[in-house]
């Protein structure tokens, strides 16, 4: 059984959106007789990309699973999105894979996303190898890449074979570390062949530096390699293994999947060097103390498994997709949700090969399986055969832009929210919360994109038609003068009449005071069980306020005078007179409009801070100072929120997809005068509409 453990691998294909992961992971399947034909991106055929909405963007959205058998060894591949819009999809994947191979343009060499995967490898510790792809295309070059790797994936970059051509002439490769040749035909098909005479130099020089950063991992064999004794290739490949399964680097291979070149070493690297789930050794539980406990991936130890995956299906509910941590699992029976602390029950177990499912009769540590149907269980539960122990949950990625979401028809108002909240189930890069001032439901993700591709799963699941607007901004009203002004409410309409009069005081506060209601009467003039009445008539009032309907804030209102009739006088003639008198002191207090002022952190590699700054003052920000965090600078700012709405497109194109960004509220602060009345006027002509 360990044996059968011993031969699983749990690959993640990790990089930025085009760089052929996807391709990569079909010339494998077709390579390993998975498929009889090799699925083609461009042509919508692929077995990994196989949803609508990625079949249309010619990208993936999700992270796909799929297994092949090569050589003994059964491994699990798992395609991840590459673009910042759909990085929740991957990053929630990450933990249970355990090893990455970074995927790397050989033209562009790594980008934005594939910094963020190196981040989630190092958080992790996992293993992991370069894949420079791409090299047949104008412009490649694996060195540059390699280079270019070194600096972004924050490791040392290793090469192990070299490219033989380059460009349209790449046709084969060198093993640096069996000191072979290969040549690759049409079907990628390799045939032996010499080291060209002309890499015989490079090859030479390249070994020696492969076999002096590996001999430095072990030092018996460093003394061996300094005093001049011959290093055998199985020591070689030995302290080679153990350096890369301790993460001390990763090393980089070269392919075109396209060409199919390159495709048998994926294979090899993949078995010979890539960890098992024995290989990575226990993972890290919490007790109901929040002490440390270790799950070894041991199968005859109790049942652990961590969910790091929702699918929400319409009519097959939900399917929960979780990898056995220690411990057998059956094809049916109990088990206990120790983050939700209560008890499910499966009838099938599930293997995912692509868009198929199909039933197996069990599940060993490291496999990645799947149940349908359970109630209460979500990403990033704990399922366990009774145990009280939980596994951390990687955090999901915050927002970076938010939309006004609204049902198409109104047929589908009562069913866009609970289409909203299953898709919320499967995808953990969205949040969303009702504004009750402006009176919306907000959806927030990852990127425009994001949100389209959101609400035409919703179209296609649910049969729900979804409208995004840009959100309305909660703006405020406040007053710049002080005032005394009366309240009188007076009616006679045959019997009881309804009186209530009341002078009030009002006078602006300092910002963020919000507001003060002061009782300063004397004498009864006012009876004291009517002046809770005034006070509720002001405070209704005062959510409407007199510019453009906001409410107002910053300010306090002085009850000092007013008069009352014995018979005619109630609360509600005071709460009356009470919303009077503000109104009446709002007319003449000289009101002002306020905008939320967010406090911004924007996390930017040093050449793009100069822009950013600049782009910041243009949306009227104040920059209050920078920090810096490893190789990324933090510019911190205070910026309106009318001017942060669409601030995630322009910052991606800013800094090439690198910059990241956060902001909270901060405070509010009055608008510019000219800008106000636009916004003032816009606001009534809405109203008007």
């Amino acid at each position: 059984m360990s044996e059968e453990i011993k031969s699983m691998r749990n690959v993640a294909f990790a990089g930025h959106g085009g760089a052929g992961k996807t391709t990569l992971a079909e010339a494998m399947l077709f390579k390993a007789g998975v498929t009889n034909r090799l699925g083609k991106v461009e042509d919508g055929n692929t077995v990994m990309d196989f949803q609508p909405e990625e079949i249309k963007k010619q990208q993936s959205i999700n992270t796909s699973f799929i297994k092949y058998t090569h050589q003994k060894h059964v491994v699990t591949l798992m395609d991840t999105p590459g673009d910042q819009n759909f990085f929740s999809a991957a990053k929630t994947c990450f933990p249970v894979a355990d090893s990455m191979a970074f995927v790397i343009d050989g033209v562009g060499g790594p980008s934005a996303m594939t910094e963020e995967a190196a981040a989630s490898a190092l958080e992790y510790n996992l293993p992991g190898f370069v894949i420079i792809n791409k090299l047949d295309r104008e412009r490649s070059d694996f060195t540059t890449a390699v280079a270019a790797c070194d600096t972004a994936l924050k490791k040392k970059i290793i090469p192990v074979c070299y490219p033989i051509g380059k460009e349209e002439g790449f046709k084969g490769l060198v093993n640096i570390i069996s000191g072979t040749a290969f040549e690759y035909d049409a079907d990628g098909k390799a045939t032996r062949i010499d080291i060209p005479a002309d890499m015989a130099d490079e090859i030479a020089v390249a070994k020696e530096e492969f076999v002096e950063n590996v001999a430095e991992l072990d030092d018996d064999l460093l003394e061996k390699y300094l005093e001049g004794e011959e290093v055998t290739e199985e020591e070689i490949k030995s302290a080679f293994r153990k350096g890369v399964l301790d993460a001390h680097f990763y090393p980089a291979i070269c392919i075109s999947a396209t060409k199919m070149i390159g495709i048998d070493v994926v294979f090899d690297f993949i078995n010979d060097y890539m960890p098992s789930p024995l290989d990575r050794g226990p993972w890290i539980a919490k007790d109901a103390d929040g002490n440390d406990v270790e799950v070894a991936p041991d199968p005859d130890a109790e049942f652990t498994g961590f969910v790091f995956a929702t699918i929400v299906d319409p009519y097959a509910g939900r399917l929960s997709l979780f990898r056995v941590i220690s411990g057998k699992l059956g094809k049916e029976g109990n088990i206990f949700n120790a983050t939700k602390d209560n008890k499910e029950r499966f009838s099938q177990l599930l293997e995912i090969a692509g868009k198929e499912q199909k039933q197996i009769d069990g599940a060993l540590p490291g496999a990645i399986v799947a149940v349908a149907k359970l109630k209460n269980t979500l990403t990033g539960d704990t399922l366990t055969s009774g145990k009280n122990i939980k596994i951390p949950a990687p955090a999901p990625l915050p927002p970076c832009i938010s939309f006004a979401i609204s049902p198409k028809s109104k047929s589908d108002e009562d069913k866009i929210h609970e289409a909203v909240r299953k898709i919320l189930e499967e995808d953990t890069g969205l949040t969303l919360r009702r504004e009750e001032e402006t009176r919306q439901t907000i959806l927030s993700g990852r990127g425009l994109v994001h949100i389209e591709v959101t609400a035409e799963k919703i179209q296609r699941k649910f049969n729900v038609g979804m409208d995004i607007a840009t959100p309305k901004v909660a703006y405020r009203e406040t007053f710049k003068k002080k005032v005394r002004v009366q309240g009188k409410h007076k009616k006679q309409s045959g019997g009881h009449g309804q009186y209530g009069d009341c002078w009030i005081e009002l006078e602006p506060l300092p910002k963020g005071s919000g507001y003060e209601f002061v009782d300063k009467i004397v004498g009864g003039v006012i009876p004291k069980n009517y002046i809770p009445a005034v006070e509720a008539g002001i405070r209704q009032a005062m959510q409407k306020g007199i510019l453009a309907g906001f409410p107002c804030v910053d300010f306090r209102t002085t009850l000092d005078f007013g008069s009352y009739h014995a018979v005619d006088s109630s609360e509600m003639a005071f709460k009356t007179a009470g919303s009077l008198a503000f109104k009446n002191a709002a007319a003449q207090a000289n009101a002002v409009l306020l905008e939320p002022i967010m406090k911004v952190s924007v996390k930017a590699p040093d050449d793009a801070t100069g822009d950013i700054m600049g782009d910041l003052n243009s949306r009227r920000g104040r920059v209050l100072g920078m920090d810096s965090e490893d190789d990324k600078q933090i510019i911190n700012a205070l910026v309106p929120m009318s001017e942060m709405l669409r601030y995630a497109p322009d910052l991606s194109s800013m800094t090439g997809g690198r910059g990241s960004f956060s902001m909270e509220f901060e405070v509010y602060d009055e608008v510019p005068a000219d800008l106000a009345k636009k916004i003032v006027d816009q606001v009534n002509a809405e109203k008007e509409a």
